[in-house]
């Protein structure tokens, strides 16, 4: 049970608790709006401050964090499991990193003298679970703060729009588990429904994106990509048969050089032979042409046209024709030298021509064999290459076959969570039972028989379904009434099994709108089942809504806690100042 809650600030009013009804009484000015920029009496702060002391984040716009408050230290002395006198909890919004505990409950680092001990803020919600809900090990769905939201719910979060959820726009799949563990049923089978609803999410988001015109190519269609899977995995299987049989010739660099330059060699010889068989071609050709020149055939022209010629220039034109056989003569002979040079040549290159081919092919059968390291170097980076193109296009497949199939894959397994389920609340009629017949005693305790009230708890499309309904026309008040049956049902049966702590904290809000006939029930009921079970009740109250309570016969006296609330001055409230909210 929680006991005190004090400040180290001496205008703070300490709230002293005990066991069974708590009522925190508020007088509320006509001068009070809820548009005053500045802080009223404090009740709704008093469940802020509480969950700040039980391990809220303390975030920069949390009450306890605002200019005004961050250097006041606050404390909570509550009963803590295993231990003979109540612990004190307090922390700072100067230092929400760490809440400093006496006596330390563990032991953790940072023991300091007297028992107490430093803890950081996520090592306190840890022992808060295992402590107050019993909670240990892996528990998906589950947290002790979530627990806690149900049992302090926050007018600031909207907290009491709907039974089910703690917090405005809640994810029903994320409220359920924490009310299944609370109700004694199988949360980890509740929070089944969160993994299908991130796989729903995000193959929806992926179906949007396929559909786009332009994204699309980006993730593809399953069967090209699986065309496209099978080249890259034939380009990967020949890299690494290449790799395989790969071997490192000495001296490749070398051995390429040379090998190239023999046929640029080769190369040079083939050239020289054209030219020169081009050439002794000609030379061929000038040779045959080279003949002796004849001159007789002179004499018998002119003889025939009845000249004579004379003696002495028939020998000039002996004279000529000799000298022209000796001109042709050194000619042929000229060009026979130079027709054997040129044969001479020819064979000589042939001769070169095959040594370097023998020695190219021997050269060329060594760099075949084998390669240099950095050709195996860029073989090995090219596998990388195509693993890693491997690897993207699997990761689309399995987008693209995620969406094509996701959808029947999601209803399938929701179809075998839901059978799952229905099959656990046969299992737990004993728990769902206790649920409903408590859930019900409650609302015909506030209503009678004229309103019918159900405790509806079922599988649905995508959560555990819990409907906690009090029949009426959309009614406020009457909603209001049934977040309080619901949390009073939820509050004990977890107290019972040892699943929750053993109180409940309600802010004055719940009882907007509420009929006066069913508030004052709501104060019996909550004093019966304080004393019934030995749990802690404590609810903040304005003072006109007592006064009808008192009207109606209700005896609030006894349960009225220190110190009295009010707005009308500065000094009323619970911190005993006006800050800017």
């Amino acid at each position: 049970m929680l006991r005190r809650l004090s400040a180290d600030d001496q205008r703070f009013k300490t709230v002293e608790f005990r066991e069974g009804l708590n009522l925190l009484v508020a007088r509320s000015t006509a001068e009070s709006s809820s548009t005053d920029s500045r802080n009223g009496s404090g009740k709704s702060s008093l469940v802020e401050l509480l969950h700040f002391l039980l391990g809220a984040r303390g975030s920069r716009n949390h009450l306890a964090s605002r200019p005004s408050l961050r250097d006041i230290t606050f404390t909570l002395r509550l009963d803590w499991p295993g231990q003979a006198r109540a612990m004190e909890v307090s922390r700072s919004g100067k230092t929400a990193a760490n809440v400093l505990l006496d006596p330390c409950p563990t032991s953790l680092a940072g023991l300091l003298p007297e028992g107490r001990c430093a803890v950081p803020v996520g090592d306190w919600q840890a022992l808060t679970e295992s402590a107050l809900f019993g909670l240990s090990g892996e528990h998906p769905g589950v947290s002790g703060r979530a627990l806690l939201s149900f049992l302090m719910r926050k007018v600031g979060d909207h907290g009491f729009n709907e039974a089910i959820r703690s917090f405005a726009r809640q994810p029903e799949a994320q409220a359920t588990p924490n009310l299944a563990y609370l109700l004694g049923l199988d949360s980890d089978l509740a929070a089944r429904y969160q993994d299908l609803a991130a796989r729903k999410a995000t193959r929806d988001q992926l179906k949007k994106a396929i559909d786009d015109p332009v994204w699309g190519q980006v993730v593809g269609k399953s069967a090209d990509l699986r065309g496209q899977i099978a080249i890259v995995e034939s380009r990967i299987t020949a890299l690494n048969r290449q790799i395989a049989e790969f071997r490192v010739v000495p001296q490749y660099e070398e051995l390429k050089s040379r090998a190239d330059e023999l046929t640029r060699r080769i190369q040079e010889l083939s050239a020289e032979d054209i030219i020169d068989r081009r050439n002794l071609d000609h030379l061929e050709k000038a040779v045959a042409e080279a003949i002796d020149p004849e001159v007789h055939y002179l004499q018998d022209v002119y003889e025939g046209l009845g000249i004579s010629i004379p003696d002495r220039t028939l020998r000039r034109f002996e004279d000529v024709r000799e000298f022209h056989a000796a001109v042709v003569a050194n000619r042929r002979t000229y060009l026979e030298q130079e027709i054997r040079d040129t044969r001479t040549r020819l064979e000589n290159r042939k001769a070169e021509r095959a040594l370097l081919g023998e020695e190219q092919s021997r050269i060329l059968k060594q760099l075949g064999a084998g390669g240099a390291l950095a050709a195996l170097t860029t073989l090995q980076k090219a596998l990388g290459q195509e693993e890693a193109a491997r690897g993207a296009l699997q990761h689309r497949l399995e987008a693209a076959q995620a969406v094509e199939a996701g959808k029947r894959e999601i209803a399938s397994e929701r179809l075998r969570l839901n059978q799952a389920i229905e099959t656990d609340l046969q299992e737990r009629r004993l728990q769902t039972d206790e649920a409903q017949v408590l859930f019900n005693d409650f609302a015909q305790r506030l209503y009678g028989t004229t309103r019918p009230s159900y405790l509806k708890i079922e599988p649905g499309p995508s959560s555990l379904r819990i409907t906690p309904k009090i029949d009426s026309d959309v009614s406020q008040g009457i909603n209001r009434m049934a977040i309080f049956c619901f949390d009073l049902t939820i509050a004990v049966i977890a107290r019972r099994a040892n699943r929750g702590p053993d109180f409940l904290v309600h802010d004055s809000h719940l009882f907007d709108g509420v009929d006066d006939r069913q508030l004052t029930r709501a104060l019996e009921i909550a004093v019966e089942t304080m004393a019934a079970e030995n749990m802690q009740y404590i609810v903040t109250i304005n003072e006109d809504d007592l006064a009808k309570a008192r009207a109606l016969g209700f005896g609030a006296d006894p349960y009225i806690i220190e110190p009295r609330l009010t707005d009308a001055y500065a000094e009323g409230g619970l911190f005993g100042f006006r800050f800017d909210r």
